[in-house]
């Protein structure tokens, strides 16, 4: 993945344009990654593929309450309110 300085993103902004339609690009401010620049295209395969897991989940879900197999609500939603893992 290419890494670009947030002052030089700012400064070429027209060619960090161009480099994000060919691979994401990496947006350091001092040294550290604070942002990523994606085409629009890599946009809608992200979110196409995170809603296909979320109706793979929600199906299985489904199916396995239909089995009998249901869990507690408490464990459900101290997953979904779980902190990412930080980058270090």
């Amino acid at each position: 993945m290419k890494k670009i300085a947030s002052s030089e993103a700012k400064n070429k902004f027209g060619e960090l344009l161009d480099n994000a339609q060919r691979e994401p690009v990496t947006i350091e401010k001092n040294g550290r990654p604070v942002a990523v620049m994606y085409s629009f295209q890599e946009h809608k395969r992200l979110e196409k593929m995170k809603l296909e897991a979320l109706q793979r989940d929600l199906q299985l879900g489904i199916d396995q309450l239909d089995a009998g197999e249901g869990i507690s609500s408490d464990i459900v939603f101290a997953a979904l309110f779980e902190e990412p893992e930080k980058e270090k």
